[in-house]
């Protein structure tokens, strides 16, 4: 869950230059998805907008991606989504903007288009909350002829009970 222990772990990987937790996490995320997802499933991070890439200098979603690939023996594409529009940052917004917000932002990079006709992909982001950007990354696979679509994430928001 995001919060606690869990929510300083995405943070610390996300804006704290703490990239070695990729690694574990991506041993956990690759148990987690053990005999859930196809064998021929491509791996793709969510990706960053290029001015947000510049700003964080790495993109969290890519290196859970890769240690992920890594641990799982699965295939992955590190640049199969684009971020073309920049968005502003979702903290604060609530779930009808941030689905608003996150509509027709991402696409298929069109010259990796043909690694996922008709494949499974298996998306990977760091921290779920409304699943907005994670139904724009699949909405963006789904249009291109992707297969089905899964997501996995290092850690999911709830609500208090």
């Amino acid at each position: 869950m995001y919060r606690d222990t869990g929510r300083n772990l995405v943070l610390a990987l996300k804006h704290g230059d703490r990239q070695e937790i990729a690694q574990p996490a991506g041993l956990w995320m690759a148990n987690a998805i053990k005999g859930l997802v196809p064998e021929q499933a491509l791996i793709a991070p969510v990706p960053l907008h290029w001015q947000r890439m510049i700003q964080r200098r790495y993109n969290q979603s890519a290196l859970l991606a890769k240690a992920l690939a890594e641990r799982s023996g699965l295939s992955w594409a590190p640049d199969l989504l684009q971020r073309h529009r920049r968005t502003r940052r979702l903290d604060g917004m609530d779930r009808e903007t941030r689905y608003r917000t996150l509509q027709d932002a991402m696409r298929v990079h069109p010259r990796r288009r043909h690694r996922l006709i008709g494949r499974p992909v298996l998306l990977v982001d760091d921290v779920m909350t409304t699943g907005a950007t994670l139904s724009a990354a699949t909405q963006a696979c789904l249009d291109a002829g992707s297969g089905p679509v899964s997501v996995v994430t290092l850690a999911r928001a709830v609500k208090d009970a």
